[in-house]
Order: C-alpha cells, then sequence, then structure tokens
C-alpha cells in the first residue's frame, strides 16, 4: 500500500499556526494550518486519517508526462522491468512488433563496446491493446529479464563504487538495492524505450519523426560532409560517417586495453512538428525535454539548436531569418533548434545530448566503505565500454514521451482546436 503523509488538526482549528506533515511519526516538514482546506471534522486517528482529511501521496520521481504519462518499474538484476502508459489515444495500431524494433537497438550483448550481459529484452503487452490497436485505457508493458548476476556485485555491497549512485542512494534511502546499481542502473532505459516507442506510434500518425545518432565518441566526431544516414545502423557505434565510424571503435579498443571507458555526444532530431507545442514560462518544451533527457542517469549536458556555441555568435549570426515559399513562412537558418519562446515553430527540433564515459571501469580505484574505510577496488561484472550508442534510441524514447504529450496537450490551448476535435465531422 503507497505510504501517505498525514496532517495533524491543532485544537482551535482557526488558529493559523505550523503543524507537521507526519509520516510513521516523524514530522517531516511543517505547514500553515489553514481551515479552509482542513475542516474541524478532519483527524488522526492511530495515525490513520479520517475520510474527510487530506492526504498527500510520497512519490518517487518515477512517471514523467502530464496528458499522456508513462510510470517505469524494475531493478537491474530484479525479475522484470516494465512500464505503464496512461492516456494513449484509442484507435493506434500497435503489436509487440513495433516496441520490440527499437528494444533490440538497445539490447546489450550485441557488440565488443557493449555489456556482454545477454539479454532478448522480449517484450510482452499486458493490458491496453485489442486486436491490433490502442483501447484508450493504460497499456502495461513488460520485459523479464533472464541473464540476472546479482553474485557479481556482491563484493561492493559495503563499498562506494566512484562515479556510480551508491552514495547518494545510501543517503537519501538508508540502504540500497548494490546488484548492478538497481533502479539507477541503465537497465532501467530498457522501460522508457519500451514506453517511447508506443509514444512514437502516436507521432506516426502526424508524420512525425524522430531519429538519432552518435555525432562523437571520446575525441572522435563525425565528419558531416560524410553523413550517410543508412550507414547508422550498419556499424556498433551508431555514426552516420563509416571513416568516424573506425576511428571511434579503434579509440574503444584502446580504452578496453586500458580497462577504461568513454563517452559521447548523442545527436536527436524531431521533423514534421506542427508550430505550437509547448507552453510559456516554466513549461516550455526546450525545458522539459532537458529535463527528460537529464533524467537518463549518464546525460551531463543538454543542448538545443546551436546550444553552447550561441554565447560566441553575435545576434545577427544567431538570428533564423523569416523568408515565405510557396506561401508558407519559414526559416532561412535553425539555429534555434525548432523552438522559439518554449514553442515550436515547425522547423525541425534539433538535440544534443552529452553522456559521461561509463563509471564501471576495471581500473583500481579508491574508494570508502560505509563503515568509513578507505580501500582499492576493482569492479567486476559485465559492462559498457561506453554506452553512447546503445543509448541513441533511449534519447529518441525521452524524446517521442515529451513530443506525445505536447501534442495532446495543443489541443487543449486553443478552443478552435478543441471544438474542431469535438466536433460531430470529426
Amino acid at each position: 500500500m503507497p505510504a501517505s503523509l498525514s496532517v495533524q488538526q491543532p485544537n482551535n482549528p482557526l488558529r493559523r499556526r505550523p503543524l507537521p506533515w507526519t509520516f510513521q511519526g516523524q514530522a517531516l516538514l511543517w505547514w500553515p494550518w489553514n481551515p479552509r482546506r482542513h475542516p474541524p471534522g478532519d483527524a488522526v486517528e492511530n495515525g490513520t486519517l479520517r475520510p474527510q482529511a487530506e492526504r498527500v501521496n510520497i512519490v518517487s520521481g518515477s512517471s514523467f508526462g502530464k496528458n499522456f504519462a508513462v510510470t517505469t518499474w524494475g531493478e537491474s538484476h530484479g525479475p522484470a522491468l516494465g512500464a505503464v502508459v496512461d492516456g494513449c489515444p484509442a484507435g493506434i495500431p500497435l503489436t509487440v512488433e513495433d516496441i520490440q524494433s527499437d528494444l533490440n537497438r538497445r539490447r546489450p550483448g550485441q557488440s565488443a563496446y557493449a555489456t556482454p550481459r545477454k539479454e532478448p529484452d522480449r517484450v510482452e503487452i499486458l493490458s491496453g491493446v485489442f486486436e491490433g490497436r490502442t483501447t484508450g485505457t493504460p497499456i502495461s508493458l513488460i520485459i523479464y529479464s533472464t541473464n540476472q548476476r546479482p553474485r557479481d556485485y556482491s563484493q561492493i555491497a559495503q563499498f562506494y563504487r566512484p562515479g556510480h549512485a551508491d552514495y547518494t542512494y545510501d543517503a537519501k534511502y538508508g540502504f540500497r538495492d548494490y546488484r548492478g546499481g538497481g533502479r539507477s542502473s541503465g537497465r532501467e532505459t530498457g522501460a522508457r524505450v519500451a514506453a517511447g516507442a508506443v509514444a512514437r506510434k502516436l507521432l506516426q500518425q502526424f508524420d512525425i519523426v524522430i531519429k538519432g545518432y552518435t555525432q562523437s565518441i571520446g575525441p572522435v566526431g563525425i565528419d558531416h560532409t560524410r553523413f550517410d544516414r543508412n550507414e547508422i545502423l550498419r556499424n556498433p557505434v551508431a555514426m552516420p560517417d563509416s571513416h568516424a565510424a573506425q576511428r571511434a571503435m579503434a579509440f574503444l579498443d584502446q580504452c578496453r586495453a586500458e580497462e577504461d571507458s568513454a563517452g559521447g555526444v548523442v545527436v536527436c532530431e524531431a521533423t514534421g512538428l506542427p508550430p505550437g507545442l509547448g507552453e510559456p514560462v516554466f513549461e516550455k518544451l526546450d525545458a522539459v525535454l532537458a529535463r527528460a533527457l537529464f533524467s537518463i542517469g549518464a546525460v551531463k549536458a543538454v543542448e538545443v539548436g546551436s546550444g553552447t556555441a550561441a554565447p560566441a555568435m553575435t545576434g545577427s549570426q544567431h538570428n533564423d531569418f523569416y523568408r515565405v515559399e510557396n506561401g508558407d513562412i519559414v526559416k532561412e537558418t535553425n539555429h534555434a533548434g525548432g523552438i522559439l519562446g518554449g514553442i515550436s515553430d515547425g522547423s525541425p527540433l534539433l538535440l544534443r545530448a552529452h553522456f559521461k564515459p561509463t563509471p564501471s571501469i576495471h581500473q583500481s580505484q579508491r574508494t570508502a566503505s560505509k563503515q568509513g574505510a578507505e580501500q582499492d577496488i576493482q569492479i567486476e561484472g559485465r559492462h559498457d565500454p561506453i554506452i553512447v550508442p546503445r543509448a541513441v534510441v533511449v534519447v529518441e524514447a525521452m524524446t517521442a514521451l515529451t513530443l506525445a504529450d505536447y501534442l495532446l496537450q495543443r489541443v487543449l490551448s486553443d478552443i478552435a482546436l478543441l471544438r474542431r476535435a469535438l466536433s460531430k465531422q470529426a
């Protein structure tokens, strides 16, 4: 049963004074009592609120989206992981194969540059789809794990791995699932990819296409004059430049020989977006996209459009000039990355996500234990020398989930669109 916070009632409900929110008998924070929100009939009895009392649910940050919402669950070495997608409209064609094709791009054990852990990552649709179409009810997805090895992590149960979330999870929860990082593991992203595939099917109904690729690995970047989109799926590093891919693989071979790892940059583009997606001020499209991409564990920076190059440009260089083409207003350039004022402008959306090197390396590293003892450790187990190639589809998935959410929101922001959607001719 989900835990909840309770608000205790003062002796005099008309007197505004701070009272504690309590959880399992412990005061968590103080909040002014408001008799209009907490009438005299509210009470706490044996730690349980009476029906009249207000409840505040404790949530763990595992849900994303408002209109098109997803909640993921599962740990690295648990029996399964999965997602529940709520808010997907009815009538969208959806099969297991639609989801599996994206999961196959993220699946481990497919090259020398990915973890050797062998997981088929076969998805099952448990609800929300009937006769090959979405029903409008929650879509539940599950991916069973078949190759767990929790014993690989028993040595680090009492120690904190550098670069991982071990210490912060202990600091927050008091204990942690040390088997591959548990909930903080990159394996969690499999559930995002499954949910993102559903969002991608919704976007396809409006000819919105999302494609990503590896721009750089370590010091090796692609040459845009050699850009070949078909090359992305031909090489194990997901680069659209075969020459750069060969140099990147040579660099990764060197990292592996030195028992080290590497990071890189993923580019994600979305075409076919209509203008008008996004909300003003705090819910800007680029702000929520950044939040979505930063929620991927290893992302350390996010760029939109010209990104970090913008400060070195002048206004006349950075401004995207307009022209009329076949009766449509278009931009001559796209330094804004398809977003102005937090709202899509109809140009291609351009994002870049910067990934840190994989923290699990076989080199000896200095660390400390929960008891405060210092020690050198070597991390065993199966790990990626780089996560960037497998993360390309994860970036696509989080972009798709964000755009699907804002696509549905768009209809609610204009009465003309709402009338059209609800008219008898619709």
